[in-house]
């Protein structure tokens, strides 16, 4: 008797053990008795929703897989100065919560629902690059389906840290990095994966692009690094985010005024040296540039030297050089009417040499009053050659012009030689400089 009494006793154990063990699995399957045609009687929920603040695993020894996908919709703002870049993304995230699943065919045909995200466990990613607080909305919901999915969408304003080399303003590419991670779940506990390809990540953004503005995006790489901290080793995906600056404004309103200004200047060469309006013109095309300059500084960046930044500097020292060559000329061509300067041999050699035949004076110079392919005439305020051709320099005079023997008209001849030898050649450093500058600008916006 009491052997039948210990074998059926022992049958009972495990048959109860066994029940024990079936009813435990079973309780991972939501009732289908809250599910009808007026809603989901949130009563189902309710033993998932007390375990939110817990890691939905059977087995704290296996990880949480949360795969990563985002929306890069709009690109804010580009800070050079704080080195910021402001964005807007949409970030979905999706796990499998192993304690919510359901039959569609005895619940309604019900694959899907939609539970407040605050009644759910949410993993704790976060951008490692960002620089403010997490603003995402209250009451954002999370899609539920009946295989124990969970997808989560948030929008996210995100101001995040970016290296920003401005060096080639406004023609400039950025890349800067998205970085998420957990905060809190080593990769023991926490992997992150992809949950759309990278080409469907940018497709997505470029299709979805709200805005139309400075930036464009030019593409979205990922790599996979892990994170040191002490000890502890989390999981990481970096996006690599390749922006570039539209520059059509910048073009029109800073290098299409500047360059006309110094074409202007540039063709003041025409202007005889010997006229009266050309250093006065000068000057106010210098003015005007300066009126310029001050104008734009709201659009060059402020910090950093930029390429834009170098041009302008050396569209402003051609101006101020044109201005100072222009005084100079002056100033020689007021002595050439009064008391001709010696000239020294080595400038009387440049001028023999680069100066063409017909207009260059022979080395031994003869006794008609000829010049240099400019008469003495031209000069404002010089006498005619029959009163002062013919008088040669004085034996004092001809020792300090190197003993050429120069008359006085034609000394003040040479001067003026000199003065239009030095106008072609600021003009041709002009028209070499309109040439590098727009070759320039064209190759880095097509580059």
């Amino acid at each position: 008797m009491e052997g039948w009494w210990s074998t059926t006793g022992g049958f009972l154990l495990c048959l109860s053990a066994s029940l024990l063990l079936q009813g435990r699995a079973n309780t991972f399957t939501i009732n289908c008795s809250g599910f009808d045609q007026q809603g989901v009687d949130p009563t189902v929920f309710q033993s998932v929703f007390n375990k939110k603040d817990f890691r939905p695993v059977t087995n704290f020894s296996i990880p949480t897989r949360i795969n990563i996908s985002f929306t890069l919709s709009a690109i804010l703002e580009v800070d050079a100065q704080l080195q910021l870049l402001t964005s807007f993304l949409w970030l979905k995230l999706s796990w499998n919560h192993p304690f919510i699943s359901w039959d569609p065919q005895e619940c309604g045909d019900i694959k899907k629902l939609t539970i407040t995200a605050e009644n759910l466990w949410l993993p704790d990613i976060f951008i490692v690059e960002s620089m403010d607080v997490d603003q995402t909305p209250d009451g954002l919901s999370a899609y539920v389906s009946n295989d124990g999915r969970v997808v989560y969408n948030k929008p996210m304003r995100v101001t995040s840290i970016c290296n920003l080399d401005i060096f080639y303003f406004p023609f400039d590419q950025q890349n800067c990095t998205l970085t998420f991670s957990s905060f809190l779940y080593t990769e023991e506990s926490m992997l992150l994966g992809m949950d759309k390809e990278v080409w469907e990540i940018m497709d997505n953004s470029r299709d979805l692009g709200r805005t139309q503005g400075e930036w464009e995006l030019l593409g979205i790489n990922k790599a996979t690094p892990k994170m040191s901290v002490g000890t502890s080793l989390f999981d990481q995906i970096m996006f690599y985010v390749a922006i570039r600056r539209r520059p059509t404004l910048y073009v029109i309103n800073l290098l299409v005024p500047s360059s006309f200004l110094v074409a202007i200047d540039a063709l003041s060469f025409y202007l005889p040296a010997e006229s009266e309006n050309r250093a006065p013109f000068k000057m106010t095309l210098l003015l005007g540039y300066n009126v310029f300059l001050l104008n734009i500084s709201d659009l060059l960046p402020a910090t950093g030297t930029s390429l834009i930044s170098v041009y302008f500097a050396l569209c402003l020292s051609l101006m101020v050089l044109s201005l100072l060559e222009t005084i100079f000329i002056t100033y020689l061509l007021h002595l050439a009417t009064t008391q001709p300067p010696s000239m020294p041999c080595w400038l009387h050699s440049l001028l023999l040499r680069h100066a063409s035949p017909r207009t260059c004076y022979p080395a031994v110079p003869h006794k008609e009053n000829t010049s240099l392919g400019l008469i003495s005439t031209h000069l404002s305020g010089l006498k005619e050659p029959g009163k002062l051709g013919g008088k040669e320099l004085g034996p004092k005079e001809a020792e300090l012009n190197g003993g050429s023997g120069l008359t006085r008209a034609q000394l003040a001849d040479l001067w003026v030689q000199f003065g239009h030898m030095m106008d072609n050649l600021l003009f041709r450093i002009y028209l070499l400089f309109l040439a590098t500058s727009v070759t320039t600008v064209l190759v880095l916006w097509n580059t």
